[in-house]
């Protein structure tokens, strides 16, 4: 079973930056589809974005209230799926979780392979 680990999460202003980090072990994180989800408190868990495997040629996807804010990329050497944030705003702060999820062909879903979570790393965008 794919063991991941995130971290990154900090506190930040609007319009700041963070990356997250998606560390896997102990096998090849390409071979799996991942994704970035987030959960704010008193909100259903909902995802950000996701990359699919490097077999099924490593296509992303973002949802609407990402795009064009953050980016998602795949480190092979450091086995480490990425999650760049700009132009932060207050109501992406929540708890983020990265997870290995299903695909669809070229398609990476917002569905996980299990229902199990790790600690997640807190993201808060506040002045």
């Amino acid at each position: 079973q794919l063991q991941i680990v995130e971290s990154g999460g900090d506190l930040v202003e609007p319009g700041g930056s963070l990356r997250l980090s998606c560390a896997a072990s102990p096998y090849a994180i390409q071979a799996f589809p991942i994704a970035w989800f987030r959960q704010a408190p008193g909100k259903q868990r909902e995802g950000v974005s996701c990359i699919n495997s490097a077999g099924n040629g490593g296509t992303t996807r973002y949802s609407d209230f990402v795009k064009g804010r953050f980016i998602i990329t795949r480190d092979d050497a450091k086995n480490t799926v990425y999650l760049q944030m700009n132009n932060l705003k207050p109501e992406d702060t929540a708890t983020y979780y990265c997870v290995h999820v299903l695909s669809r062909s070229s398609y990476c879903l917002f569905q996980p392979v299990r229902d199990s979570w790790g600690q997640g790393t807190q993201v808060t965008v506040s002045s």
